[in-house]
């Protein structure tokens, strides 16, 4: 008997959710595919029917968390009252927070980040290019509102999103306490704002 497309979605699931576990405690260089299979209770063998390696498997985790940290930011701009300065400054820090939490609590997945910053670039493209249509979201807001007149919503959001890398990126973690990367960020919004704003 075979078995359903959403038993197999099910499974797939479970097996990302115990090699992303694994990822972040112990790092993608010392987690094996034996591991995995182990946490789901399966064999080494049959993991293979579902992934072709390891790096595979590192690829939907890092896909799947990329689209969950988008969601979040998406959602926490979108709150209700929200002016676009507002949504502005809650993308810039809740990135931010989210980036420094997750290094702090799991400084292994930085080899999962370099992993597939180096091997899979389109993954990366995708993220930037979620992140940069929540921002041309934003600014399009802000020019429907009348807080901001930017000419080329999708041109500006590339800018504004590359003047943010650093808060991004976990390369720069161990140099700035959380306050000062918080400063930084806000005295980097407002700097944008000031750029943005209807003259």
């Amino acid at each position: 008997m075979n078995a359903s497309h959403d038993e197999i979605d099910d499974l797939k699931m479970k097996i990302l959710d115990a090699a992303k576990e694994r990822f972040q405690v112990y790092g993608y260089g010392k987690t094996t595919m034996a591991e995995i299979a182990k946490d789901v209770n399966m064999s080494a063998a049959n993991l293979y029917r579902y992934f072709q390696n390891k790096q595979d498997i590192a690829v939907e985790c890092s896909d799947l968390c990329m689209s969950d940290r988008s969601n979040k930011i998406r959602e926490a701009v979108r709150q209700p009252g929200f002016s676009a300065v507002e949504r502005l400054r809650t993308f810039v820090l809740t990135s931010l927070k989210t980036n420094l939490e997750e290094f702090e609590k799991y400084p292994k997945i930085s080899e999962l980040i370099e992993l597939v910053s180096k091997e899979h670039k389109e993954l990366v493209k995708d993220k930037v290019q979620a992140q940069c249509a929540i921002i041309a979201e934003i600014l399009a807001y802000g020019n429907e509102t009348g807080e901001f007149d930017v000419k080329d919503v999708i041109k500006t959001s590339s800018t504004v999103h590359a003047s943010l890398i650093l808060f991004d990126f976990p390369l720069f973690d161990g140099f700035f306490s959380h306050a000062e990367f918080e400063m930084m960020a806000n005295n980097v919004v407002d700097l944008l704002i000031s750029g943005l704003r209807r003259n």
